[in-house]
C-alpha cells in the first residue's frame, strides 16, 4: 500500500524564497544603477568644476589689472585675492563659481591660483558639489622698446637756452627707491641718433650721458614702429586713453576720494606717488598733433603727430612720438620728462628743446610705467597644473 507524502505549504515557501531572490536582484540592480548614476553625476560635476576653474583662470588673465596686480610685493610678502570682490564670482556661462589668489613669484612671473566649484542645477545653489583647484604661471608681456638713451631720434636735435638732455639714471623726487632697480650702472647715452653731426647745442654742459651722443646707424623708421612682436599700431589700439589732436592741460583728478580714471585728462600723479592717482599709469594715444601745457602725467604716451610741450608740464615714463618734439618754457620745473623719449621725426625735422626743458633718463620711471601698463600672458609650454 503506497503512502502519500504530506507536501502541503511547499508552494508558499518556494514563492517566498523566489520573492526574496527577486527582491535581492532588484535591490542589487537599483543599487548598481544608483551607484552608476552617482558616479556619472560626480564625473559631470568634476568636469564642470574643472571647466569652471579653467574659465576662472582665463577670466583673471583677460581682466588683468596691471596697475593693481603688477605692483603687489613678491611672495610671501603679499598676495592679491581675485576676483577683486568680497565673494567668489560666477563664470560667464554661470556653470560654476571661482575664486583664488595671485602670487608674484619674481619681477615678471605670477602664479594664478584658482579654486572652482560647480553649480548644482537641481537646487540652483552654488557650491556643495565637486571642486577643482588649478594654478597657472603667467608672465608680464613687457614690450621691448630698445631704449638706449634719454632721447632716441633719427632726425636732428637742437638744444637752446637752459635745455638739458641727461642720460644719467635718476630716481624721480619723492619716488620709493624700493620699487626702483638701481643695481649696476644703468646710465644711458644722452642722445641716440644715426648721425651725430645733426646734434647742435649752445653749451657743452647741455648734454650728459655715457656716451653723450651715441651714433647708431641701426636707428631707422622701424625703430619707432616695431618693438619685437609688438607694433606701434597695436599699442595705440589698446591704449586706455584715446584722444584726438588738440591742446591739453593734464592734471590728476579725484571722484569720491578715489582716482578718477574716467577723466581722459587725468594721466596719474607722478609728483605725489602716495596720493590716490600715484599708482595710475595709463597708456595714452593721441591721434595727431598735440600741445601739452601743464601740469603732469605718467605712463606710456603715444603721439601719432608732433608733440609740443609748453609751460611746466612733467611726464614720468615713456614718450613715443611719430613726428617731432618741441619744448619751450618750463618755469621752475627741472624736467619735462623723467624716463625716455623716442621721437621719430617723420619729416626729419629738428627736435628743438628750449627754455628749462629737460629730458632726464630714469630707469625707475620706465620700469614702473612698463609694469603698470602691461598685461600678462601664460608662460610657454604647459603653464597650468592641478593643485591639491
Amino acid at each position: 500500500m503506497k503512502r502519500t507524502r504530506n507536501e502541503r505549504g511547499m508552494a508558499l515557501a518556494i514563492a517566498i524564497f523566489a520573492l526574496v531572490i527577486v527582491g535581492a536582484l532588484v535591490a542589487g540592480a537599483f543599487f548598481a544603477g544608483t551607484q552608476e548614476q552617482r558616479v556619472a553625476e560626480n564625473s559631470k560635476r568634476l568636469q564642470q568644476s574643472f571647466g569652471a576653474a579653467e574659465m576662472g583662470l582665463n577670466e583673471v588673465i583677460r581682466n588683468w589689472k596691471p596697475q593693481t596686480l603688477n605692483k603687489i610685493p613678491i611672495y610671501p610678502r603679499d598676495s592679491m585675492r581675485v576676483p577683486l570682490a568680497p565673494n567668489d564670482s560666477f563664470t560667464p556661462d554661470r556653470s560654476g563659481v571661482f575664486g583664488g589668489y595671485v602670487y608674484r613669484l619674481n619681477d615678471q612671473v605670477f602664479l594664478v591660483d584658482i579654486t572652482a566649484r560647480d553649480k548644482q542645477s537641481r537646487s540652483g545653489v552654488a557650491g556643495g558639489g565637486a571642486r577643482q583647484r588649478l594654478g597657472q604661471l603667467v608672465r608680464i608681456r613687457v614690450v621691448n622698446f630698445n631704449i638706449g638713451a634719454a632721447l632716441t631720434t633719427r632726425g636732428g636735435v637742437s638744444l637752446k637756452g637752459n635745455a638739458l638732455v641727461n642720460g644719467r639714471d635718476t630716481i624721480p623726487q619723492g619716488w620709493d627707491p624700493t620699487y626702483c632697480d638701481t643695481i649696476g650702472d644703468t646710465t644711458k647715452a644722452g642722445i641716440r641718433t644715426p648721425d651725430s653731426s645733426q646734434v647742435d647745442m649752445q653749451r657743452a654742459d647741455q648734454l650728459n650721458g655715457n656716451p653723450k651722443v651715441r651714433q647708431d646707424t641701426s636707428v631707422n623708421a622701424n625703430t619707432f614702429t616695431q618693438f619685437g612682436d609688438v607694433s606701434y599700431a597695436s599699442l595705440a589700439a589698446s591704449a586706455t586713453i584715446q584722444l584726438g589732436s588738440g591742446n591739453y592741460k593734464i592734471a590728476p583728478s579725484l571722484s569720491g576720494g578715489a582716482c578718477n580714471k574716467a577723466d581722459t585728462h587725468n594721466w596719474g600723479d607722478g609728483m605725489n606717488p602716495a596720493q590716490p592717482c600715484g599708482s595710475y599709469f595709463p597708456v595714452i594715444h593721441i591721434a595727431g598733433d598735440a600741445t601739452l601745457n601743464g601740469d603732469q602725467g605718467q605712463g606710456v604716451l603715444l603721439v601719432d603727430g608732433d608733440l609740443d610741450i609748453q609751460g611746466s608740464f612733467v611726464f614720468y615714463g615713456i614718450v613715443l612720438v611719430q613726428g617731432s618734439l618741441k619744448t619751450a618754457g618750463g618755469g621752475s620745473t627741472d624736467a619735462h620728462v623723467y624716463g625716455a623719449v623716442m621721437a621719430k621725426n617723420v619729416d626729419l625735422e629738428l627736435n628743438t628743446l628750449a627754455g628749462n626743458a629737460t629730458l632726464q633718463y630714469s630707469k625707475c620711471a620706465v620700469t614702473n610705467a612698463m609694469e603698470a601698463t602691461q598685461v600678462v600672458t601664460p608662460v610657454r609650454s604647459r603653464a597650468w597644473a592641478q593643485l591639491f
